[in-house]
């Protein structure tokens, strides 16, 4: 592009300028049964000129025909003039607005610019018939232009459509705005030539002259083209419209090449040349339309699972075959990094039909020093080592990348312990909850275990906390309360203590098998090295027992009456349980026949 000379001429003389031109490159791609045609209009009465008039429409109309096999799958708005910009106009009397804008100049008092739109809906919403730009209005702006002859305005509707009779091709869209004078050189990347016949490239251009024919010539890889008689070789942009073959285009053109024999099998770029020794032209829409059969792999990262403490994850991913002109072959290989550190491969089960998909998951090992937050990328048609084996329609698509935050294990908060008592060979029921009765929770996000490894895995939970017995003294309790994308953990321990016995006032040796004892609850079992002494009123000593021989009634102590049955009346103990943590128990119990 040789602007350079003039762009540096206004800089070094202090002139500022808007935002000049927009490389030309890829916009849009599409795979299949697919081809394009153009419409589109001036806004110039006659081609621009330092005699012509300074006049220019608010409208202009154009007619798109296609036939019933053909079937609209986009339509793309593009409208260009002199000056700033009019983004805001209506096509059939619906308003459009500009979804991107372009700009060029010539110098700092002649710019220019370009507008798209994207009007799919109401193309296939009308279909054939007639379209008319309104409301695109430079009337204001256009009369400083005039006398340099750069006074135009005009839209073209790019129309992309499918049709079950057509080779299978690779259609791609460029845009952008880019100009010339001197030389213009546009490198078109992404192609994939696989067979040549009936290859073609169409231009949407801006402000050309069919009266300014000085050194014009188009080539595509270093080899003139033409299309005479509405396209010579030595003017290639003069107001013509290949598809309909108008010759009335001022100052813009629609045109198609057949380039069959200026492609060659297996190019994937082409490069574009303009050259003009005086006209100047803009360059904004470029289409290419090249047989080709070939897959095209994409991938998705769909879901992952983690594990709380566990740098393992399970990835699911869907390999897609999108935008292709061939099966995508079983055994295409994929590849998977953790912060750009290889991690494994898997590769696709089946042959994945055009259009077509596969679903499917892997198990990653992270590295154990990996971070909480991991960037997992997933390429397809990837060995492990950046290299592809399947030749694809777009080979910069293969990519998908997804944050996962690790579940780190949560610190544990210790509780507070149970204490139950003993109830023999060291065994209590507890009720697991009352050691969560400092803490926020509803039951049915806690659960309890008997060791961390269960608990981290959500498995083998006590089934019922509410009435637990212990397995062993002191015994750990992990428990787990799940709190929005993670959890908690609270850790316990259940001990048992000697708790102190039962004393009844009252018992009836006479027999009966009921009462008939001082059943001391919760002595025999607990308090094996106990002793027992009773007192008759008197403070004689009349009895002394211990975890081999209760007391029946019967007296024992004394120089009289051992042997026999004390008579009804009241009696003092004094029980010594032998235990550090109890002092004797001292009182009264009532002996009745």
């Amino acid at each position: 592009m040789k602007k350079a000379s003039y762009i540096l001429s206004i800089l070094l003389i202090g002139i500022s300028l808007p935002v000049l031109a927009q490389d030309v490159s890829l916009f849009q791609q599409y795979n299949g049964r697919y081809d394009y045609t153009a419409i589109g209009n001036t806004m110039n009465t006659v081609e621009n000129g330092t005699l012509g008039p300074c006049t220019i429409l608010t409208s202009s109309s154009a007619n798109l025909s296609l036939n019933s096999d053909q079937t609209i799958v986009a339509a793309y708005l593009y409208w260009a003039g002199t000056h700033t910009g009019d983004f805001n106009i209506s096509l059939n009397n619906i308003d459009i607005t500009a979804e991107r804008t372009f700009s060029d100049a010539i110098d700092s008092s002649r710019v220019f610019f370009a507008a798209f739109a994207d009007v799919t809906s109401i193309v296939l919403d009308q279909g054939s018939t007639d379209y008319t730009i309104s409301n695109f209005d430079l009337n204001a702006v256009i009369a400083p232009y005039c006398p340099s002859g750069t006074n135009f305005g005009g839209w073209a509707i790019t129309v992309i459509y499918e049709d079950s009779n057509l080779p299978l091709n690779q259609l791609n869209v460029y845009d952008g705005l880019q100009s010339v004078p001197d030389n213009l050189s546009i490198s078109l990347d992404n192609l994939n030539v696989l067979d040549n016949e009936n290859a073609k490239i169409g231009f949407v251009a801006w402000e050309g002259d069919r009266s300014i024919a000085v050194n014009e010539q188009l080539t595509i890889n270093g080899n003139v083209i033409s299309n005479y008689p509405l396209n010579p070789a030595n003017n290639a942009f003069n107001g013509t419209n290949s598809f309909t073959g108008a010759t009335d285009l001022y100052n813009m053109d629609i045109d198609v090449y057949n380039i069959q024999d200026n492609i060659a099998i297996g190019d994937t770029s082409a490069t574009i040349a303009l050259t003009s020794g005086q006209d100047f032209v803009m360059i904004n829409n470029i289409i290419t339309v090249l047989n080709s059969q070939l897959p095209d792999a994409t991938i998705t990262i769909d879901d992952a699972t983690i594990n709380c403490g566990d740098t393992a994850v399970e990835i699911f991913y869907t390999v897609y075959n999108n935008n292709s002109t061939d099966v995508l072959p079983a055994q295409t290989p994929i590849a998977f990094y953790a912060n750009g550190e290889f991690l494994g491969t898997s590769e696709t089960a089946t042959d994945i039909a055009i259009n077509g998909s596969e679903i499917n998951s892997i198990y990653l090992n992270l590295p154990e020093s990996s971070e909480p937050n991991v960037t997992i990328v997933v390429i397809v048609d990837d060995d492990g080592t950046m290299n592809g084996i399947v030749t694809e329609t777009n080979e910069n698509n293969n990519s998908a990348f997804s944050e996962i935050e690790l579940l780190v294990i949560p610190e544990i908060t210790i509780l507070p312990n149970l204490i139950g008592c003993n109830e023999g060979f060291e065994i209590s029921s507890y009720d697991l909850f009352e050691a969560l009765s400092t803490l926020d929770y509803s039951e049915d996000e806690v659960a309890f275990y008997g060791s961390l490894e269960d608990l981290e895995i959500a498995s083998n939970a006590i089934l019922i906390p509410s009435d637990y017995n212990n397995i062993s003294n002191p015994e750990t309790i992990f428990v787990r309360i799940e709190r929005a994308l993670c959890y908690e953990i609270f850790q316990f321990d259940l001990t048992i203590e000697n708790c102190p016995p039962y004393i009844p006032q009252g018992f009836s040796p006479n027999n009966d098998t009921k009462n008939d004892w001082f059943n001391i609850q919760g002595l025999y079992d607990i308090f094996t090295a106990h002793e027992l002494q009773i007192y008759n009123r008197y403070g004689d000593l009349i009895f002394v027992g211990d975890n081999e021989k209760p007391w029946d009634g019967t007296i024992n102590r004394g120089l009289n009456n051992v042997g026999s049955v004390s008579p009804v009346g009241t009696y003092y103990y004094i029980l010594n349980l032998n235990d550090p943590n109890y002092k004797p128990f001292v009182g009264w119990v009532y002996v009745n026949y």
